[in-house]
């Protein structure tokens, strides 16, 4: 997925944490070859072309359009998983991978606690110690090596951190209604909420929609909570965020 992948397991028998994290990694590099839209080997590539039947995919590929056509639903069309009349589900996918790996180590036998991180996009589950709660810094994308928030999983079972912004890959996310760039006035938005696959579609929807739209969206999802930064330095965060820091 052109990004680099951390794992950490908390407790578990070795033998059975290490299978678990091979057939994790085998899964993402597996959902890399189904949906990656610059193989064009892989089926969303065909898909796109006319090449293969949606029946005739590996049943992840449903699975992701699925869970894309809720999130387009949800958003009033700001997430979308198409780009200039082709289908790229690429906004969504690494969410749910790596969400999908998460939830595979996290049922080894004994594992108390979960984490990975997909390229900044994190999925937490469990607590790595009986008295502590994982904890996921969000980077400052106005100053490089410094953090914009803390965010702290005390009290969930399950929690995910995503950010989408230019700081790292400059202006990839696409306003769906023009085709093009997106004009904002945002240089990052995260999102924390269970689900990473949710957090990952989130944050690109508020992110296209701007500061103002986009946090009064936010605002109105529930169990989502989210921080703003505009390229003027301004800080937005929706009204349950502090609760969610430390």
């Amino acid at each position: 997925m052109g990004t680099v992948f951390s794992f950490d397991v908390r407790g578990g028998e070795p033998a059975s944490v290490r299978a678990a994290l091979a057939e994790a990694v085998a899964g993402l590099h597996r959902a890399d070859a189904v949906f990656s839209t610059y193989r064009d080997d892989s089926e969303v590539s065909r898909l796109a072309r006319g090449e293969l039947a949606l029946d005739a995919c590996a049943p992840e590929v449903a699975e992701v359009l699925e869970l894309a056509a809720e999130a387009e639903r949800v958003s009033d069309g700001w997430f979308s998983t198409r780009y200039q009349g082709r289908l790229d589900p690429t906004g969504i996918v690494k969410g749910w991978a790596v969400e999908r790996a998460a939830r595979r180590i996290a049922a080894a036998p004994g594992a108390w606690g979960v984490s990975v991180n997909g390229g900044g996009d994190v999925q937490l589950l469990g607590r790595p110690g009986a008295e502590r709660p994982w904890r996921v810094g969000v980077s400052d994308p106005l100053r490089r090596g410094g953090l914009a928030a803390v965010v702290s999983a005390a009290g969930s079972a399950e929690l995910a951190v995503a950010t989408s912004g230019s700081a790292e890959r400059g202006a990839h996310v696409v306003d769906p209604r023009t085709g093009r760039s997106a004009v904002t006035d945002l240089v990052s938005v995260t999102v924390v909420a269970p689900r990473l696959t949710w957090a990952d579609c989130w944050a690109t929807a508020a992110f296209a929609m701007g500061a103002r739209e986009g946090l009064r969206w936010l605002e109105s999802l529930p169990d989502v909570e989210g921080l703003l930064i505009t390229a003027g330095d301004e800080v937005r965060c929706t009204g349950g965020l502090a609760a969610r820091l430390g």
